[in-house]
């Protein structure tokens, strides 16, 4: 059970439930056209992709050990059930099979994206856990970036199996797969990314007692929790205007404007949220800081939904 909690495995479900959502997204949004997907190989992408996230995971916890005394006593893990030499050992191996997997994805479709990819993560996932994270800033761009990088791994997969050198003609179906849709791959990269980035500043809102055990050099720390918030405001505005706009320019194609809405929801939904906890920020004398950090979690549950929407939105209105 320990093992379990120190993998974080809601956090590994969710990263699961984000690739074959975007899969499922993918095969149903495109589904007039030839799409070449290998089940099996999928997911083997998901679970390397699970392993380097359980592993990051590991070495965090290794190299936090002193802070989660003061800031989650109750989680500390790492040295109360589990020694520190085999959280090492769990870490590597766990990285080991991942690469391995990312190996033999890039000599199977002669692409060097996967190990690319993978040796990326795992790299940024350790540096991040021994240096970058007690840099202002850094540490949060680097989690914000590897969240949005788990949809764009799918996107690769995809566009790796599928690269036609063919000009597009409908007359010839063996062209059709230069023309699959992946925009809302990359809206949801920039989404995860943008909603990460919020959250993980409030995280270390949360944690500055114990983060000065380490030497972290934090947001809160420089500017303070009332500056911070207001930046975190201005992150989370970035979805609620981002979608303002797409919605003027939806007002005038055929689609129509209510399908659109329809079509958005989930994202619409998002963006009410992070108006909430705009709203909450400024209107509140006394920052509620664990409140911000579930909403925010909240507006991504319905940002990892979006996928599973939008595949079934067009099975109904193909």
């Amino acid at each position: 059970m320990h093992f379990i909690q120190l993998i974080r495995p809601i956090n590994l479900a969710i990263m699961v439930l984000t690739m074959y959502g975007i899969r499922f997204y993918i095969l149903s949004a495109n589904y007039f056209q030839k799409i070449t997907d290998n089940s099996l190989d999928f997911g083997l992408l998901v679970v390397s992709t699970v392993l380097i996230a359980a592993a990051g995971n590991i070495i965090n916890d290794y190299f936090d050990v002193k802070a989660d005394r003061i800031n989650k006593p109750e989680k500390l893990i790492i040295t109360k059930h589990i020694k520190r030499r085999w959280a090492i050992v769990i870490h590597w191996a766990f990285n080991g099979i991942a690469f391995g997997i990312a190996l033999y994805l890039s000599i199977a479709y002669q692409s060097l994206w996967f190990v690319f990819v993978h040796l990326l993560s795992i790299n940024l996932l350790w540096f991040y856990s021994m240096l970058f994270k007690r840099k202002i800033v850094i540490g949060n761009l680097i989690i914000a970036g590897l969240t949005a990088l788990v949809p764009l791994l799918v996107l690769i997969f995809y566009k790796v199996n599928n690269t036609n050198y063919l000009n597009f003609s409908e007359f010839n179906p063996d062209s059709w797969s230069v023309n699959i849709d992946y925009r809302m791959v990359y809206f949801l990269a920039f989404f995860a990314f943008v909603q990460n980035l919020a959250r993980e500043i409030i995280k270390d809102a949360q944690d500055v007692k114990g983060d000065k055990l380490i030497y972290v050099t934090s947001l809160p720390m420089v500017l303070g929790e009332k500056k911070t918030l207001y930046i975190v405001c201005g992150i989370l505005s970035i979805l609620p205007i981002f979608y303002v706009w797409s919605s003027l320019q939806q007002m005038d194609l055929w689609l129509g404007t209510s399908q659109f809405f329809i079509q958005s929801l989930p994202f619409l939904i998002a963006a009410l949220l992070n108006l909430v906890i705009i709203y909450l920020v400024f209107a509140s004398k006394q920052a509620n800081l664990k409140l911000y950090n579930n909403l925010i979690k909240l507006s991504m549950f319905f940002g990892i939904m979006a996928p599973f929407y939008l595949a079934i939105f067009y099975t109904i209105y193909p």
